[in-house]
């Protein structure tokens, strides 16, 4: 008989859950929390930008697969449609419209406390006598012994079970909506140099933080760091009215593409001065020594060998920046204008709101284009994101 005692935990053998890393199984399942929290609303707006909107208006996202059910009305045709059939007088047709096409009746009747009581292929009578029966396509057949005398048809309530059905006519109509292809254009000109100036110049400062040693450098970081906690909306009307005052000596109008362009570089610049400094100054010394010793410059250390090394970092900073500038409605209102040649796409969404507030699914499938354009930025630089962002938290030497 086998010793069952070698399959029992010892300390030599400990058992399977002994084994098991607890704090990565916690640390797992948060960041899988956590993704999931993040991606169902995206995938909730995926799924209700192309939904029926009838369906949206009734039913959440989550029950885009099921069946739902809506009340309706319908009239039958009047007297002067009737025939002569076997007989008797018919009146017959269908309650749907065109667009309501597909539906179920479930459930019928004449009046609004009888109109879920009947079930569909069943009769009732009218007052206008004759029996009235409705199928669930649609279709009803009103008989009787007796000509019909009434010169408007008979009204008809419903519970109707409707399938699922997904469109593309919400996109279709943001996207062909007045003005909306100049939206995008825009948003694309205020976000492009609005992502790539600030990277360029706070290259050179946080190279300059890192590496180089002047008099007031360690002063210089501190105003950086205490920078970032001032909120844009106590700067944006001082940095307006400065602006403006300036902006006619150099023969610039107020509202143009050069002030919303120096407005978020000015925004944005603390947080990339920081991040890239703290990226540098964890580059290792012996390489800027070397260099050095070989008779190179601090700009040619700096396009050469510093920025190469920086590009995670880079890519860091230029995620959160064009993420930043291509949502952002405020700064774009201020410095830009709100006239339909100067609207950015999420001025356009507003205007889209403030017209269209009851067709709301109009809204799911506009926000949904709003964040083509980012996500494909996000992961075309995801794999440079996560290590950038470390680098950058790392206290600098």
């Amino acid at each position: 008989m086998a010793d069952i005692s070698l399959a029992q935990p010892t300390a030599q053998n400990p058992s399977f859950f002994a084994k098991l890393d607890w704090s990565k199984l916690a640390t797992h399942a948060v960041l899988l929390l956590l993704v999931i929290v993040w991606t169902l609303p995206t995938a909730g707006l995926l799924v209700s930008s192309i939904r029926d909107k009838d369906q949206l208006t009734v039913s959440g996202w989550w029950s885009a697969l099921t069946t739902t059910e809506r009340t309706g009305g319908g009239r039958t045709a009047a007297a002067d449609a009737q025939t002569f059939v076997d007989g008797q007088w018919v009146i017959q047709g269908n309650l749907f419209s065109e667009d309501e096409q597909g539906r179920t009746i479930s459930r019928f009747g004449l009046t609004n406390k009888s109109f879920d009581e009947t079930p569909a292929g069943a009769s009732v009578t009218p007052k206008a006598g004759g029996d009235l029966t409705v199928f669930a396509n649609g279709d009803y057949r009103w008989t009787s012994e007796t000509e019909f005398d009434f010169s408007r048809g008979q009204r008809v309530l419903y519970v109707a079970e409707i399938p699922p059905r997904f469109t593309l006519e919400n996109y279709s109509e943001v996207l062909t909506s007045e003005g909306i292809d100049r939206s995008f254009i825009n948003s694309f000109t205020v976000t492009i140099p609005a992502t790539i100036i600030p990277i360029l110049i706070a290259a050179f400062a946080a190279y300059a933080l890192a590496w180089m040693q002047f008099p007031g450098r360690g002063y210089l970081v501190a105003i950086v760091v205490g920078l970032l906690v001032v909120p844009l909306q106590m700067s944006l009307i001082p940095i307006l009215q400065l602006y403006n005052g300036v902006a006619p000596l150099f023969g610039v109008e107020a509202k143009s593409y050069l002030g919303i362009w120096l407005a978020h570089t000015g925004f944005g610049l603390p947080l990339a001065i920081y991040l890239l400094r703290n990226y540098m100054a964890s580059l290792p010394k012996e390489i800027m020594e070397s260099a050095r010793m070989d008779g190179a410059s601090h700009f040619k250390i700096f396009t050469t060998m510093v920025l190469p090394l920086s590009f995670p970092a880079l890519a860091s900073f230029a995620i959160f920046q064009f993420l930043w500038v291509w949502n952002d409605l405020l700064v774009a209102t201020v410095f830009l204008g709100a006239g339909d040649n100067e609207l950015v796409l999420t001025g356009r969404l507003r205007e889209l709101i403030g017209s269209r507030g009851d067709n709301w699914e109009i809204l799911t499938s506009g926000a949904f284009i709003s964040i083509i354009v980012p996500l494909i930025v996000f992961f075309s630089l995801q794999r440079y994101f996560v290590r950038g962002l470390l680098a950058g938290s790392v206290k600098g030497g």
